[in-house]
């Protein structure tokens, strides 16, 4: 008995053996397998598909807006010029450059690359800029072509602002830097050469003398984005509203993400510039436009409900998540070694956090504000004319990560401090913080370290 009983639970053990082995042969090539090895998490697959499609929208899409740019202004044919079927003489690279336009080198064939430095091309010549669009090598700008290259159309992207190069080529020429301001281009030059600027003087209500007086105050690395909303195009002092074009890297995790308070977030702001600066063919619905009295420009233009006619797509509305995706991605660029000292900017460190009390609003790891980061001009010591032009009259704590991209054009929505250290000597006025000038240049060098 005792070994019928042994025996009985030896071929117990050996089947169900068996079938633990047949039970995972069939896991391999079946269903329970397939849920744990070979099926693509969702997740990640949409991140990686919202990437390429945000980055393509980013550098690429112009929303429909050439129906502005070219459509109504006609700036094609002042870029093409009269000898190549435009207008007037024409926009040579040389002088695309010297306006702060960008070329991407990845996209040049190799032997055009050696032309150009062997000094072969003439860079003088309109002719080039046209073979320069046709590469789509001009970061931020886009040209259509028919079969005989002549430029029908030009439309213009997020790129054009919020990217630049690393002049690894040549100075305006090199790989993209997508996200870092252009505080280069001059984008009133660039409107003022359009042929038909009846758009502008139709919305402002001025002439067209008035119109390039307005774009020319501007200068390189500056855009004024409430001219078209409440047509301010100067400050009280007679200086010029324009502000600096901002980085478009290293939000996520901000809430605002413009100069002035109350507009909205990253994805807002997309919508509104898609829209209503590129003039892009979308919907947008925003009814603090309507107020005749604060935007009087914006409730003319129906800004504050704009639709797209029945017969039309809207070409920016389905491009808007994965551009938010892509711009949050962004990371802001850890600065260089060579950038600043790092002995001093570990003592600037704990002057942030401490003395200074610059880590009240600018709280590490975000250096801004969780939450409704916004202050009132007189909190931070300065006028309120630009931040009166936005919904709920502040002004935004920016965010400090890779300051040291940016500092061209000086600081703060206008560039009124020339240098982080006026920046600095402003705030230890303003806060009686009763920095040393040694606690200053700590402050700084961390501020540069960021």
């Amino acid at each position: 008995m005792k070994k019928f009983t042994w025996l009985f639970t030896i071929s117990i053990c050996l089947l169900i053996a068996t079938m633990t082995l047949l039970v995972r042969c069939d896991s391999t090539n079946g269903q329970t397998s397939r849920s744990v090895t070979n099926v693509v998490d969702p997740i990640s697959d949409n991140a990686s598909r919202m990437m390429e499609e945000g980055r393509q929208v980013f550098r690429f899409e112009t929303f429909g807006d050439e129906a502005y740019w070219t459509d109504a202004l006609q700036l094609h044919k002042a870029i093409a010029g009269e000898k190549n079927g435009g207008v007037g003489p024409g926009l040579s690279p040389k002088s695309a450059l010297a306006a702060g336009f960008k070329v991407d080198m990845d996209v040049i064939p190799a032997d055009v690359a050696q032309a150009i430095k062997a000094g072969k091309v003439n860079l003088d010549d309109p002719a080039v800029t046209l073979t320069l669009l046709q590469l789509n090598a001009v970061v931020g700008v886009k040209g259509t072509f028919d079969n005989n290259k002549k430029l029908l159309s030009i439309g213009v992207t997020c790129a054009s602002c919020h990217s630049t190069v690393d002049n690894a080529f040549a100075p305006g020429i090199g790989h993209r830097l997508d996200g870092w301001a252009n505080r280069d281009l001059n984008v009133g030059a660039v409107v003022s050469m359009a042929p038909n600027l009846k758009p502008l003087t139709d919305a402002l209500g001025v002439d067209v003398a008035t119109v390039k007086k307005v774009l020319a105050s501007w200068g390189p690395g500056k855009f004024d984005a409430e001219l078209n909303l409440d047509g301010k195009a100067f400050r009280p002092d007679g200086k010029p509203a324009a502000t600096l074009i901002p980085e478009a890297f290293g939000h996520a995790g901000h809430n605002l993400h413009t100069w002035t308070g109350g507009w909205g977030n990253v994805t807002y702001w997309n919508a509104y510039v898609a829209n209503l600066e590129l003039l892009g063919q979308g919907n947008f619905y925003d009814p603090r436009l309507m107020d005749k009295k604060k935007y009087p420009v914006a409730a003319k233009l129906g800004f504050g409900n704009k639709r797209v006619k029945a017969n039309q797509d809207d070409k920016v509305t389905s491009k808007l998540a994965a551009l938010q995706f892509y711009q949050l991605a962004i990371p802001a660029p850890p600065a260089p070694d060579s950038m600043y000292d790092k002995s001093m900017a570990a003592r600037g460190e704990t002057l942030f956090s401490g003395k200074a009390k610059c880590a009240s609003c600018h709280v590490p790891p975000l250096f801004t504000e969780p939450g409704w980061s916004t202050h009132k001009g007189s909190e931070i010591c300065i006028d309120d004319f630009q931040s009166n032009r936005s919904p709920d009259n502040s002004y935004v704590t920016q965010g400090l990560k890779g300051l040291w991209t940016h500092m061209k054009g000086g600081f703060y929505h206008d560039g009124r401090f020339a240098t982080l250290m006026d920046v600095v000597n402003h705030y230890n006025s303003c806060k009686s913080l009763n920095l040393t000038e040694g606690e200053k240049k700590d402050l700084v060098e961390y501020l540069k370290s960021l």
